[in-house]
């Protein structure tokens, strides 16, 4: 078998870890690469693809996913899968993969940094320290302790889980909006499960760990914002679409919460010049909260494997469908 396996990512630099499980399984496999704008290539060659290994951000729709010739997978290098066409592929009898949990560890890590960061006024310690005053001369507002303070998880899957654990060592006090999340492992987490309107109402943080579909977009917008206290901060690592980000803007500066901390923005990979990169009080990382040598790692291993088992006739434990 000689495979086609088309790469579709401008975010990575070098690919050795795919080559080598992909190689070691199909010797003579023809590896070929595209970057975000793959239109022309999938003219030329990519139609032909017997599998496809995509970034998370790629947009894949059903008129996409109906030119391809030879496709068997569709691997998502990623633990969501949004901006593919699922229908279209289960009509072109494509599999489609993610890998889910690769990167729980780390995620959970950038929202409790992101809780610590706020907690400590960090941002502001860092534009007053040589503007004179030094000590407690410099405090701008003192915050109560960490371990005073109320987290508000919404969506209780791997990495909602993980944030509480680490949360309950905080000593914080945790709740938790999931509809699926039941008595048994509310009292297993020692968390409390409230509504969504209690939870915004009550906290300090609100981390956000939902999957992202037409249930969960724009499940945070002015209405939810103004039920919060002012000096709640927001934490999104989710999915953009999950927050109105108009709305957000606006909420922080007119002061309705105090801030927020974003991984994920509405449009990504994004031009630079969006709006959510210029407000006073809202932070943004580049969709990095994923990574780390481990993670990135786990997530070449798992999706190159998966377009392994797909190509030989197997199953994967990551097939969507």
């Amino acid at each position: 078998m000689r495979p086609l396996i088309w790469i579709i990512d401008e975010e990575w630099s070098e690919y050795q870890t795919e080559e080598m499980i992909l190689k070691d399984a199909f010797p003579d496999c023809e590896i070929r690469h595209s970057g975000n704008n793959y239109q022309e290539d999938l003219e030329s060659f990519g139609k032909h693809a017997d599998a496809i290994l995509c970034q998370v951000y790629i947009n894949l729709p059903g008129e996409t996913i109906r030119q391809l010739t030879n496709c068997k997978i569709i691997a998502i290098y990623g633990g969501g899968y949004d901006r593919v066409d699922i229908e279209a592929a289960k009509a072109q009898n494509i599999a489609v993969t993610f890998v889910p949990g690769y990167c729980v560890e780390d995620v959970s890590d950038y929202a409790i940094s992101a809780i610590y960061f706020f907690n400590k006024n960090l941002a502001f310690y860092f534009s007053a320290a040589n503007k004179g005053p030094w000590g407690a001369q410099a405090a701008h507002q003192l915050n109560h302790r960490i371990q005073e303070s109320t987290l508000f998880i919404i969506g209780f899957g791997r990495i909602g889980k993980t944030v509480a654990q680490k949360a309950k060592l905080m000593r914080m006090n945790v709740l938790v909006y999931d509809p699926n999340l039941g008595e048994e492992e509310e009292q297993g987490y020692g968390v409390k499960k409230v509504s969504l309107d209690e939870g915004l109402s009550a906290a300090d943080f609100v981390t956000i760990h939902v999957k992202y579909d037409e249930h969960t977009e724009s499940l945070i917008s002015m209405k939810e914002f103004q039920k919060m206290k002012e000096t709640a901060y927001v934490i999104n690592t989710s999915r953009g679409n999950v927050i109105k980000e108009e709305d957000l803007i606006e909420a922080v500066q007119k002061k309705v919460i105090a801030g927020a901390m974003l991984d994920v923005i509405s449009n990504e990979p994004p031009e630079g010049h969006e709006e959510i990169f210029t407000i006073p009080g809202i932070f943004v990382t580049p969709h990095v909260s994923y990574l780390s040598a481990e993670s990135l790692l786990t997530l070449k291993q798992r999706a190159s494997s998966n377009v392994v088992k797909l190509l030989q006739g197997k199953n994967s434990e990551d097939t969507v469908y």
